[in-house]
């Protein structure tokens, strides 16, 4: 998700980490699409609590702290002095640094910051969502589960379904993708899990891919140890490496 994030960012200090490789060839893509977005990335993995009340105050947090991010918007010409007061709102904090926007306003809270980033730019956005079902999870073993799934529903319709400032998004999960509960009403919704062909060698190193950087680094001794350890996964019909033990 960050490699998305640092690709589609506009202002990116990150964009020439894609200097020399495949995507760099993609001329005509890396144009239209290479740091041309405002983009809101965030993860819920933090989005628990034992009850209702503080998953809200986490779920408050995250989506707080990546509209701090924005600070410029404070200042921006291009937004209404009413629009400028709406973000103040979405980043405004008590005296113990809680954030302190409504429940109706956290609804809404990804709408609204995607209206005025592209008010701002004059560019549609992108968001990016990491570990969408964790709140659900955790709200289902914890006993709000009813709670937790009307406010991620309300949350996510207004993001994705009736927000015109969206160009695309992405969101990741374990659990299965079911459009009878939060993603209920959704149009041009593609779930793409472990058992699709398409993007399959783009979730981890393939064989290949962890041969050449043992070669690179000189550790091709250690082949065979980092094949029984790390090659766990299937995606599609292909052999993926865990990235992250992989660099380790």
């Amino acid at each position: 998700m960050s490699m998305l994030k640092y690709f589609f960012e506009i202002g990116s200090d990150n964009s020439t980490l894609f200097d020399g490789l495949d995507i760099s060839r993609e001329q005509e893509l890396c144009a239209e699409y290479m740091g041309k977005f405002p983009v809101i990335s965030i993860t819920l993995k933090g989005a628990t609590g034992e009850n209702f009340a503080d998953a809200k105050g986490m779920l408050r947090n995250i989506i707080g702290n990546e509209a701090m991010r924005f600070q410029f918007l404070l200042q921006s010409s291009c937004l209404t002095e009413i629009e400028r007061k709406r973000y103040e709102a979405l980043i405004n904090i008590d005296q113990t640094g809680a954030f302190t926007m409504s429940d109706e306003l956290l609804k809404a809270s990804l709408l609204l910051l995607s209206q005025l980033l592209e008010k701002h730019y004059g560019q549609t956005i992108v968001m990016l969502i990491d570990e969408y079902d964790v709140p659900l999870d955790k709200a289902y073993r914890s006993g709000y589960y009813d709670a937790m799934v009307e406010l991620i529903r309300v949350l996510f319709g207004n993001a994705f379904k009736t927000n015109e400032s969206l160009k695309l998004a992405v969101l990741t999960g374990c659990l299965r993708i079911s459009k009878e509960s939060i993603f209920t009403g959704l149009n041009n919704f593609k779930v793409y899990t472990v058992k699709d062909v398409r993007y399959k060698e783009y979730f981890g190193f393939t064989d290949a891919e962890v041969r050449k950087m043992l070669e690179y680094y000189g550790f091709v001794n250690q082949y065979d140890a980092i094949k029984e350890w790390y090659d766990g996964y299937w995606f599609g019909n292909t052999s993926i490496y865990c990235p992250w033990d992989v660099m380790e």
